[in-house]
């Protein structure tokens, strides 16, 4: 395994890295991994188990492992721990001939449609970043943790009775068809949408009736807090690991379509940036004694690949003078100076430039902003005459897109996005979402990938001390010695922005503290 000259294929590398890591083995020459190959060809689906895989491109079954264990399906962390070797033996050596049968198979699959330099020079060298970032973990305040879960438990009280008095009684707010008796026969709200089993009060209904009545606002309230109180507050301390006493997310490099990162157990990338809340759940991830957090963000990315993308030369123009883009948009949004802009039209640009990479509808910008449809249109309308390299931009994605049947990255990620070609208008205007996006989105993910693998590699090779903890998204946490700060900083921010060159250049945010929240 640690033979720098006798190559190794196999399917989860990164998983294979690390168990043999616990065991103070280091896998070396670790060239081609089948689990990411069929993920590069095929992003949109979930499922990349070798026994999807296999069955896929070589038409082979594998047994699974519940079937190699003799079918008990009785509860064991795993099937096999307990088989006999009789049992294992062949189970294993078919996964092994599978997994070389599509390492010889997956590299001329790649090559057909452009994908081995990224396969090579992104996605492979990027499985030991994440291995590392695993192994780091992350250390939690949970003492802190127990304080903000017993203050939720006091808010949520109050929370609970205030929904009861603007509802007039008592009912089970957990109940769809309880509520849904409340808002819609009791308090006269509209009905928006029908499910098989009544009236749905699912997070869009009540966001949208949440402007005619304080119930839906104070339940969509009810259940963030009980689900960030879940599955944050009350859930890290549990998974705080005994040998290491920090906690280790799992980062999967083979679920989201657009090449993201994604993270689980405990998924990190899903705590609210706004909010006290979030906030709050943000100050327990902490230093070690004598190191500090540091957060490099990069400042409105999607936006400065869109001015790119798209050559508008106002966009290209806010961001090399480093004017503030949202105000630039207030300004020809409603027609007034700059110092006429109020934070409120600031807020309105902000949600419009926004809202144009996510392919936004006037009835979408009108729920979120609380306007009419028409108001929202003459935003969306005003942009476009404003912005016309943008509009170019979409008609020229949406055109390449139902050509070809896939968009791309800057660097050659492909996303196939059959909803462009389906008769179904509601699933047509996904694809067109789906289409500008995720150029957009796509090419961000590989920036920040390509950032890691330089970072990575410089500091190994400086034999640093700091260690890269995070990744959520745009930013990449860091935790720090005290000493190695300002080259940190300066190291750092110089690889996120060196990554490319674009025409809106990168900018990188970076922030120094003793807690995530602080340094964010």
């Amino acid at each position: 395994m640690e033979s720098a000259s006798i190559t190794k294929v196999g399917h989860d590398l990164k998983l294979a890295e690390i168990v043999l890591g616990r065991r103070g083995i280091v896998l070396r020459n670790a060239s081609f991994d089948t689990m990411i190959a069929s993920y590069l060809l095929n992003p949109g689906r979930r499922d990349h188990t070798l026994e999807t895989v296999a069955f896929e491109y070589l038409k082979e079954r594998l047994t699974t492992a519940t079937e190699a264990a003799g079918g008990d399906k009785e509860a064991k962390a795993h099937p096999l721990i307990e088989a006999a070797p009789s049992r294992i033996a062949p189970y294993l050596c078919q996964r092994a001939d599978a997994i070389l049968k599509l390492a010889d198979l997956l590299p001329s699959l790649l090559d057909g449609q452009g994908l081995t330099p990224l396969f090579n020079d992104l996605e492979m060298p990027l499985v030991p970043v994440l291995a590392e970032i695993e192994r780091n973990g992350v250390k939690i305040d949970a003492d802190l943790l127990s304080e903000i879960s017993k203050e939720l438990d006091a808010k949520l009280v109050e929370l609970t009775e205030r929904i009861y008095r603007l509802a007039g009684e008592e009912f089970n707010i957990g109940s769809p068809k309880q509520l849904a008796e409340i808002l819609f026969v009791k308090l006269g709200l509209p009905p928006i949408r029908k499910t098989k089993t009544g009236y749905s009060t699912d997070e869009e209904v009540l966001t949208q009736l949440a402007v005619r009545h304080e119930l839906p606002a104070e339940i969509l309230n009810s259940r963030q807090l009980m689900k960030l109180k879940s599955t944050y507050v009350d859930a890290l301390p549990k998974l705080i690991h005994p040998e290491t006493g920090r906690v280790h997310t799992q980062l999967n490099q083979t679920i989201a379509a657009t090449g993201r990162l994604s993270s689980k157990d405990p998924n990190l990338q899903n705590i609210p940036i706004k909010g006290e809340l979030g906030r709050r759940i943000r100050q327990a991830f902490i230093a070690e004694p004598g190191y500090q957090l540091l957060s490099a963000d990069y400042n409105q990315i999607e936006l400065r690949l869109l001015a790119h993308m798209s050559e508008d030369p106002v966009l290209i123009e806010s961001f090399r003078t480093g004017e503030d883009v949202h105000t630039r948009t207030a300004i020809q949004l409603f027609g007034l100076p700059k110092q006429e802009i109020s934070s409120e039209m600031r807020r309105v640009a902000k949600t419009v430039n926004f809202g144009i990479i996510y392919g936004i509808s006037p009835f979408g910008l009108a729920s979120n902003l609380g306007v009419s449809q028409t108001e929202a249109k003459r935003y969306i309308d005003r942009y476009f005459e404003n912005y016309q390299g943008v509009q170019r931009f979409i008609d020229q994605m949406l055109e390449t897109a139902t050509q070809q049947g896939y968009v791309t990255t800057l660097f050659g990620r492909r996303r196939h996005i059959a909803e462009l070609s389906s008769r179904n208008t509601q699933t047509r205007g996904l694809g067109e979402r789906l289409a500008v996006n995720t150029p957009l989105q796509g090419t961000a993910a590989d920036i920040i990938k390509k950032a890691m693998i330089d970072i990575h590699r410089w500091m190994q090779e400086a034999q640093v001390k700091s260690r890269m903890i995070l990744q959520v998204h745009d930013e990449l946490i860091f935790e720090v010695p005290e000493s190695e700060i300002p080259l940190m900083k300066e190291k750092v921010k110089e690889k996120m922005e060196g990554v490319i060159q674009l025409k809106a250049p990168l900018t990188v945010d970076i922030g120094v503290a003793a807690n995530w929240a602080e340094a964010h």
